[in-house]
């Protein structure tokens, strides 16, 4: 089998060695088949497409929607090379997942308005299928409505015609969806369990997402209870690439 490609870009060490623990473990990938770029760190440079079964893209801080002017150096090198990749892939159908911050990325490529109008607070979010949703190989036979856990300050507002929504939520109009037959973005986070949600908002108390001395609650509040389909959709991303 032919690695994936995770390409990371969370700074903060103990998210990002998390994140990359969390998509083998609910993936069910070992090391040597998931290999990681530190976007953040530096220039991804050439990438060979046709070395990996698939590309996926974790979340983080960034934000796709934020002023040209407020973000720094590494944000704009990072959405530059996102920008470029992205031609490729979407050029040749290429399997692509995005995780959160790809609907920014992806969404902006391909013409939509990505804003603030319908971020999301951090915790459980009730996601529900549309008919292509339901229809989607990696979406099919989910229940109509699950539980998945999000939390996010941008979302895409305008779809492009070329995006084929698959989910929904109450406070999210596009939750995922699908760009071609092979390239996929969700804003909710299939790469997480509720210890990957702890972690995170412990690294991100202070980044805006929510009054730091909720912290605790939010953590308390994710320890209740699992959620068990939407991690289904990473592992689906996965075995059916994985099997090409």
């Amino acid at each position: 089998m032919r690695p994936f490609l995770l390409l990371a870009i969370r700074a903060e060490d103990v998210a990002a060695e998390d994140e990359y623990a969390s998509i083998l473990r609910l993936a069910g990938l070992e090391r040597h088949e998931l290999r990681r770029i530190r976007m953040e760190q530096g220039s991804i440079g050439s990438v060979d497409l046709a070395a990996y079964s698939g590309v996926i893209l974790g979340g983080g801080p960034f934000q796709r929607s934020d002023p040209e002017s407020g973000k720094s150096d590494a944000q704009l090198r990072v959405e530059a090379e996102l920008e470029s990749l992205l031609d490729q892939i979407v050029a040749e159908d290429r399997p692509f997942l995005g995780l959160c911050y790809g609907v920014g990325v992806l969404g902006a490529h391909q013409g939509g308005v990505v804003d603030r109008s319908f971020g999301e607070p951090v915790g459980r979010t009730s996601v529900t299928l549309t008919q292509a949703g339901r229809e989607d190989s990696l979406f099919a036979g989910l229940p109509d409505t699950f539980e998945a856990f999000g939390g996010h300050k941008e979302a895409l507002s305008v779809t492009p015609p070329s995006v084929t929504v698959l989910a929904t939520s109450p406070q999210c109009p596009v939750q995922a969806f699908r760009v071609g037959r092979n390239v996929y973005a969700t804003q909710f986070h299939p790469e997480l369990d509720s210890a990957g949600l702890c972690t995170r908002i412990d690294a991100y108390r202070s980044y805006g997402y929510f009054p730091p001395e909720e912290a605790e609650a939010l953590m308390a509040a994710a320890r209740e209870r699992d959620v068990v389909h939407a991690v289904a959709v990473l592992r689906r991303f996965v075995r059916r690439y994985a099997a090409r």
